[in-house]
């Protein structure tokens, strides 16, 4: 099974994503703190980054969280995204702000999610 490395510009973050793995999927596998996960479904919009270099796959995606011009800047819900090369990403939105708030450092601090 290929993987792809997945950066995180805003926080220096480096971690693999596997074939078929969402983005979001393989973040939360970090364990850190500050990675907010909602429905996993593309319906609640948390997961927003926007890729800066790289390429990803995309399923249906909520227009009232990623719009058809966010989408073509490269805005996408990392629930709903599969990388096809390695990507850096900007984190977005609640996303970001949740992320920035724990910083890098938070990778020590394990928090366990139910959904990985």
């Amino acid at each position: 099974m290929e993987r792809r490395e997945v950066t995180i510009l805003d926080t220096g973050e480096r971690y693999p994503c596997a074939g078929g793995r969402h983005i979001l999927g393989a973040m939360a596998s970090l364990g850190r703190k500050g990675i907010p996960s909602g429905c996993h479904g593309g319906g609640c919009g948390v997961c927003k980054v926007r890729i800066v270099s790289g390429e990803c796959s995309t399923l249906a995606m909520c227009r009232s969280h990623v719009s058809v011009d966010e989408q073509a800047q490269g805005y996408v819900l990392a629930c709903r995204a599969f990388p096809q090369t390695d990507v850096s990403l900007e984190v977005v939105g609640g996303m970001r702000k949740a992320m920035l708030k724990h910083g890098a450092n938070a990778s020590t601090q394990r928090k366990k999610y139910g959904f990985v």
